[in-house]
Formats: structure tokens, C-alpha cells, sequence
């Protein structure tokens, strides 16, 4: 098993490094478990602006590659801002959302 320190975002932490529960990099306590589909990111691209969703735990995935290790923006009233602090039915209304293209209004799957 794998943790993600959600302090420092430090990725792929091993268990026997995180023994105490604390982040080898910063110390922090608030690890979090990788999901068994999570891997490390393969693409060159930094910015996407489609995002898709885990099938098995449901959180933020590259598009191109499947990597979690993301970081989702929305812009809400006017200023962007970071979705993983939402709150579990805030982040599915996200994920439930239409989206469509500015251009020509078509649906973007």
C-alpha cells in the first residue's frame, strides 16, 4: 500500500516509510491511501482542460494517462479556486455537471 501526503503532496509514499503515519518529507499526519489504479503520471502535459474520474474511487484522474495525482480548479463567482477541499457531495455535483464547448455549444464528454 501507498499513501499521498496531502500536505507537501508528496506521491508513493511505502508503507515502511510511513510506519509512524507521518509524511518522511514534512511530518505531516495526513496521509492518504493511493487508490490500487493510481500510478505515476506518463504525459508531458501539465494543463488539461477536461477531467476524468476514477472508476474504482471516484477521485480527479488525467485524462491522457489515469494518473490521480492532479490538482482540479473550478472557477466559482468570478475567482478559481482548488476542488479537493470540497465536501464529498460538492465534488459529485462537479463531476455531475454538463459541460459543453464555448465554441460551438456541443456537449464535451
Amino acid at each position: 500500500m501507498q499513501y499521498k501526503c496531502m500536505n507537501c503532496f508528496l506521491g508513493y509514499i511505502d508503507e515502511e516509510y510511513a510506519k509512524d503515519g507521518k509524511c518522511p518529507e514534512c511530518g505531516s499526519t495526513n496521509l492518504e491511501k493511493h487508490c490500487e489504479l493510481d500510478r505515476p503520471c506518463r504525459c508531458a502535459d501539465t494543463i488539461h482542460d477536461t477531467i476524468a474520474y476514477c472508476d474504482v474511487c471516484g477521485a480527479a484522474v488525467c485524462p491522457k494517462c489515469g494518473c490521480h495525482d492532479v490538482e482540479q480548479i473550478s472557477r466559482v463567482t468570478g475567482y478559481m479556486q482548488t476542488v479537493h477541499s470540497w465536501n464529498a457531495a460538492k465534488q459529485a455535483e462537479l463531476r455531475d455537471r454538463t459541460r459543453y464547448n464555448p465554441l460551438t455549444g456541443e456537449v464535451v464528454k
